[in-house]
């Protein structure tokens, strides 16, 4: 009897303790329960304080298409409404755009095409001005200041890539450098062009127009790209200040006059590459220790060179203190002078290193 009530009370405790457990387990948990849960929630602003919408707008309806037709075929590019009067509209672009040109059309960011007049072109520089009757023009671009931006900065590039199906795209980039100096072929002769750097992106038909200040204002005008299979973001531009300097005489047709010496020259270093040639084909021999100058390998008779002093085998290394290594630096820095002005070049004749003094003439052709 005793172990049947001890039996008894040990189901009973084992029922109570099940029912107990239980009930603080369903106490503590979500079963049977709605659980609450706090939710925050955080508004996120986006905002476009580094869109160049606006900047855009100051300039989109001032680039212009240009369609070029030649006796061999034609060609495109872009360009930019500078200024107006009362009948036109006067349009920057480069002189290659245009370059042996029949016509010349321009079509405007509403696709409405004109007939465009050549007023003045320039190789040297790779500039040229066009006008198109007012009622084309919807826009004037603003001009800025290329000294205005530094390395970093953002600039845009307006323009027409692969032809007036891409008119007026924009593309985005940075100044990569300034006062650059790059060397472009004309008629088979080598010249130094100052230039913006950017790595904005300049395709074929962008040549002519405008790469702007995040302010929308031309600060260059978008002239060649660097090509090369090991190269790639290299554009250039001709600062707009170097391209306002000539538009006055371009407007007017007049050929740009530049100084003159008479002189056919060669680089030393060329001349020190193939001695046994130039010793072969010249009547002069350099000193072996001349590593780098301009070798004076013929003087024009009469000429500004030739009143001076300069002679066949003199090489010239510095103009008004600057120094010069090859043909295109020299010409380069012949170029930033006018006709009429005095220079003060020197040079080796032999070892012996002279001084003179020349008064520069225009080229016979202008």
């Amino acid at each position: 009897m005793k172990n049947k009530n001890l039996y008894l009370i040990g189901i009973l405790i084992a029922f109570f303790l099940g029912v107990g457990g239980t009930i603080l387990l369903l106490d503590n948990t979500t079963i049977g329960k709605e659980k609450i849960i706090e939710k925050t929630e955080k508004t996120v602003s986006v905002t476009e304080s580094d869109t160049l919408k606006s900047a855009i707008e100051l300039v989109d309806d001032a680039t212009v298409y240009i369609e070029t037709k030649t006796k061999s075929g034609g060609g495109s590019g872009s360009g930019f409404v500078y200024k107006t009067d009362d009948k036109y509209g006067y349009i920057l672009t480069n002189c290659h755009v245009i370059d042996n040109y029949t016509s010349v059309k321009v079509t405007n960011n509403n696709l409405a095409t004109y007939d465009a007049e050549v007023l003045g072109f320039d190789e040297v520089t790779d500039l040229a001005v066009l006008r198109i009757a007012k009622e084309g023009v919807l826009l004037v671009a603003q001009m800025g200041e290329s000294s205005s931006v530094n390395k970093g900065d953002t600039v845009f590039a307006v323009g027409s890539p692969q032809g007036i199906t891409y008119i007026n795209s924009v593309t985005r980039g940075i100044i990569s450098g300034s006062n650059r100096a790059v060397t472009a072929t004309i008629n088979n002769v080598d010249y130094l062009m100052d230039v913006i750097q950017t790595d904005t992106a300049i395709n074929p038909g962008n040549s002519g127009g405008p790469l702007c200040s995040s302010d929308g204002k031309v600060i260059g005008i978008n002239s060649m790209k660097l090509v090369e299979s090991k190269i790639e973001g290299m554009g250039f531009a001709i600062p707009i200040e170097i391209a306002l300097s000539y538009v006055d005489r371009l407007e007017k047709g007049e050929t740009i006059s530049r100084p003159y010496l008479g002189i056919q020259t060669l680089d030393a270093a060329s001349y020190n590459s193939n001695k046994f040639y130039y010793q072969r084909n010249y009547h002069f021999n350099i000193d072996s220790s001349i590593e780098e100058g301009v070798i004076v390998a013929s003087v024009e008779k009469g000429s500004v060179a030739e009143k001076a002093g300069l002679k066949e085998g003199d090489v010239i290394f510095q103009i008004d203190g600057t120094d010069t290594s090859d043909s295109s630096h020299f010409r380069y820095l012949l170029y930033k002078y006018k006709v009429g002005d005095t220079i003060t070049v020197k040079f080796y004749r032999g070892k012996d290193v002279k001084e003179i003094k020349i008064a520069l003439n225009a080229s016979k052709k202008d």
